[in-house]
């Protein structure tokens, strides 16, 4: 799966240009029973989950994050019993490694919202288990890893996203964004970053790593505070600067990762040149030009962007490292835009494709009226 979960501080709040006004939560504090019984979630042994991981073997551990393991599994769609390593359905399993009272309320904090959460570009939470002093979390299981690792990882396992495949894979993660601010979650994501987009058999992009705070803004405060927890170089700068979180402190980091999309190259990376270790300070005299940006996208993805495409996607890049928040866009605004550069770029590789068929025609001699009077020159 190429990724954990793990739990962090993250906010409730419904939107108003851009920012969280307000919270709208399960009544709390509410019983264990009332949470595990409102959740739809399925329940597991701990023996079932120790047999699907096969004793939680090393060789199985899919991730590690501050609140557990992550390990692959195998287990019976109807019967959710342990199944034998390539039948049945595969799972992932969170396993909690903290002991004590806050360990356990944060495990059950995660069952209490993600349970309540679906959509397509979200890792679906399938159960959990709770047996003596065992805590574990099952989600579906991302077959191609995560983004991170198709961006930065040099291996035959992991191959290089043509660029149609990472604008699929950024319009995915756009949505599952699109769908946590959105009235239905209300939900601050926080720690938006590469490794948190998981991609499946098909390259559908889905967000892990996403949890809830109880409490969100009070006392008529736009924005809601917290002891500063992202990621560097994924941050918002005012959000490192102040702790005030909002949810275009999330379209920041969507622009972090959609310049390391571009350009293939980490946020921050200490190997680089000292004038380019930082990329969002890099890249940014870079975006606006279409000659300019071409010149810093991923090498391995040469040629395949349009010079138009790449132009609007640097500048959709620089909306989002806006160093005002409110000169963002939201994140329903990204949706729009990259399903309108998908689009863009569909309309230039047909042009591309009709102008390599004219070109072969040419060179077998065939005319093109031939070629379109014998039925052989559509799209």
């Amino acid at each position: 799966m190429g990724s954990c979960f793990c739990i962090g501080l993250k906010t409730e709040g419904s939107r108003h240009d851009g920012k969280v006004t307000s919270a709208t939560v399960p009544p709390s504090p509410r019983s264990q029973s009332e949470i595990l019984g409102s959740a739809n979630l399925k329940s597991f042994s701990f023996h079932v989950l120790r047999t699907a991981t096969r004793n939680f073997r090393p060789d199985s551990v899919l991730g590690e994050g501050g609140f557990g393991l992550v390990f692959k599994g195998w287990i019976d769609e109807q019967s959710l019993a342990a199944a034998r390593p390539g039948t049945g359905t595969v799972i992932a399993v969170k396993r909690l490694n903290q002991e004590g009272l806050q360990g356990h309320q944060e495990w059950l904090a995660e069952i209490n919202y993600l349970g309540q959460l679906d959509h397509p570009n979200l890792v679906k939470l399938i159960g959990y288990c709770l047996e003596d002093d065992h805590r574990l979390l099952v989600y579906e299981f991302m077959s191609r890893g995560s983004l991170e690792n198709h961006l930065f990882r040099r291996s035959s396992h992991f191959q290089p996203l043509s660029w149609n495949l990472r604008l699929k894979v950024a319009l995915g993660a756009a949505k599952g964004l699109a769908y946590l601010h959105s009235p239905e979650a209300k939900v601050i994501y926080r720690d938006f970053k590469c490794s948190n987009i998981l991609i499946d058999s098909n390259y559908n992009a889905k967000l892990s790593d996403f949890g809830l705070a109880k409490d969100g803004p009070v006392d008529g405060k736009s924005h809601v505070s917290t002891r500063v927890m992202g990621t560097y170089g994924y941050a918002a700068p005012e959000y490192m600067a102040t702790g005030h979180l909002t949810e275009r402190s999330d379209i920041y980091s969507f622009g972090v990762v959609f310049l390391e999309i571009l350009t293939g190259k980490r946020c921050i990376d200490k190997n680089r040149p000292s004038n380019e270790q930082i990329l969002v300070d890099f890249a940014k005299p870079y975006l606006t030009n279409k000659r300019m940006v071409l010149r810093i996208m991923d090498q391995r993805i040469d040629g395949q962007c349009a010079p138009d495409v790449a132009m609007k996607a640097g500048i959709l890049a620089m909306k989002c490292l806006a160093r005002e928040p409110k000169y963002r866009p939201s994140a329903h605004e990204l949706v729009k835009v990259l399903e309108q550069l998908q689009e863009l770029q569909k309309v230039s590789d047909r042009c591309r494709k009709d102008q390599v068929r004219k070109q072969n025609n040419n060179k077998n001699g065939r005319h093109p009226r031939a070629v379109a009077s014998s039925g052989g020159g559509g799209v």
